[in-house]
């Protein structure tokens, strides 16, 4: 009779890191081919092995308790990566909202979805930073740091999912809004303008006018608020990984 245990505990292995692949953009997402995924997980799963002790699981209910928590735990790893993507492309819809490009919509290959221009380009701008400064390998020493904080095997769920799951959300709200807030801001002023422009002088066409002032002023502040997104992501990387351990860490 084949011994099916060593086969088990090599697939116990390979669900952090498959989830990690699957769920954060850098590597991979759902956009990049089935067999690229497949090759770079075994190759995480097989780099972690040092790092990974393999426990014995002998019932199924055991196995499947073991599994779920591997799932959850490489998801949680994976949401801080994609925390940082999503915040971008939130500031990008608010400044695109603003300028008026929600209806031009592109499909975004970070997500497989339609989304509109301004959210592609700052969720790609954000991910090319990331790459720049490394920091797919803080993730990565992330995962395997997390054998030995947690090793496979049967857990339990702590009380501070919750606030982790909250502080994640508000990480993306505030990259988003520190993003856009120039945009939004500049954009308010020159409305304000117009408006009073509009009661100062009725005769004026502002229906026809206003759009044109508002796309050329809103694109000078654009490209200004550009240059400042590498900062906001070199500043928001270590945050996001210290977030996603500890989501992780509430599966403990």
């Amino acid at each position: 009779m084949i011994d099916l245990a060593p086969l088990t505990r090599l697939g116990l292995l390979l669900v952090r890191p498959g989830m990690l692949v699957l769920s954060a953009p850098a590597f991979g997402g759902t956009y990049a081919p089935p067999m690229l995924k497949v090759g770079l997980v075994v190759m995480l799963a097989l780099s972690m092995l040092p790092a990974a002790p393999l426990p014995s699981v002998d019932t199924p209910v055991a196995l499947t308790t073991v599994i779920v928590r591997e799932v959850m735990i490489g998801l949680s790893l994976g949401f801080g990566m994609r925390a940082i993507t999503a915040g971008a492309e939130f500031a990008g819809y608010l400044a695109g909202y603003q300028l008026g490009f929600a209806y031009a919509s592109v499909v975004d290959p970070q997500a497989g979805a339609r989304n509109t221009v301004l959210s592609t380009m700052y969720g790609l701008v954000a991910l090319m930073v990331f790459f720049a400064i490394d920091g797919h390998h803080l993730f990565l020493r992330g995962l395997a740091q997390s054998y030995h904080a947690m090793p496979i095997g049967p857990g339990h769920v702590d009380g501070s999912l919750a606030a982790s799951v909250g502080r994640i959300f508000a990480m993306i709200f505030t990259v988003g809004v520190q993003l856009s807030a120039p945009v939004v801001i500049v954009l308010l002023v020159v409305e304000l303008g117009l408006g009073l422009m509009g009661r100062a002088a009725p005769m004026l066409n502002l229906m026809s006018q206003a759009f044109p002032v508002r796309l050329i002023v809103g694109l000078l502040a654009l490209a200004a608020v550009v240059r400042v997104i590498p900062d906001v992501i070199v500043r928001v990387v270590p945050h996001a990984l210290e977030i996603a351990a500890r989501l992780a860490a509430a599966f403990r």
